[in-house]
């Protein structure tokens, strides 16, 4: 005898049909959204998040050289045309084995552009992206293939991140930001506060500045980004 199709299954392939309509005009559909990379403020001159280059290492540090075997000076040639005379001292005892010189040379060749596109803006913000960690490797991009950003990099190694910073030099420093936010100490060995500030709240277009006084063992600061020698 002929059965009718139970009601059950016709109420069920209904509501799996709305199901797939409403995931797709819903606001839930999908996956959420990543959050965002909060951004330096408005005020500062510090680079935003979104152009970091990798975790933030010493000032103008070095790019990492391979501990395994590298390519000899005398192999140290493009696929095409030749490398300048700069580029072969950059690139000497930088370039694993099997790896394409020109791969490694672009590494420093971005490097530079930022500190230039940085400091074509901004000097400071060029210098305190070293400083941060923000940019990689510039001790020897620098040196060797954009020399002319020397002062930059000269005012980076004067300067320090933010956190703590043991036995600073002693000397005044100002702050990469004039985010209020920005707060330091100065302690001695024996935890004793020489210093701290901001005394007051900064005004706007005011750099926060930090005066080290000599016998500081411990420099601490929070917000500040990093510090440049006034």
């Amino acid at each position: 005898m002929y059965r009718r199709p139970a009601a059950a299954a016709v109420l069920l392939a209904a509501a799996l049909t709305l199901t797939g309509c409403s995931s797709q005009d819903g606001a839930e559909a999908g996956p959420a959204r990543p959050a965002t990379t909060p951004k330096p403020p408005a005020a500062s001159p510090a680079p935003d998040p979104a152009d970091a280059a990798a975790a933030p290492t010493a000032p103008g540090s070095a790019d990492a050289k391979p501990t395994g075997p590298v390519l000899p000076d005398a192999k140290l040639t493009p696929k095409t045309g030749s490398f300048k005379e700069n580029e072969k001292k950059y690139l000497s005892g930088r370039v694993p084995e099997k790896t394409d010189p020109a791969a490694v040379l672009q590494t420093g060749q971005e490097t530079c552009q930022r500190v230039e596109r940085t400091a074509k803006r901004d000097k400071d913000a060029a210098a305190a992206s070293i400083v941060a960690g923000e940019v990689t490797g510039a001790a020897d991009a620098v040196a060797f293939l954009c020399p002319e950003q020397k002062p930059v990099l000269e005012a980076a190694l004067k300067g320090f991140p933010d956190g703590t910073r043991p036995a600073p030099a002693p000397g005044t420093y100002r702050a990469a930001t004039q985010s209020s936010a920005c707060t330091w100490e100065a302690r001695s060995k024996d935890g004793s506060v020489l210093a701290s500030g901001p005394e007051t709240p900064p005004k706007p277009g005011d750099r926060i500045t930090a005066t080290v006084p000599a016998g500081t063992d411990r420099f601490t600061s929070t917000g500040c980004y990093a510090w440049l020698p006034a």
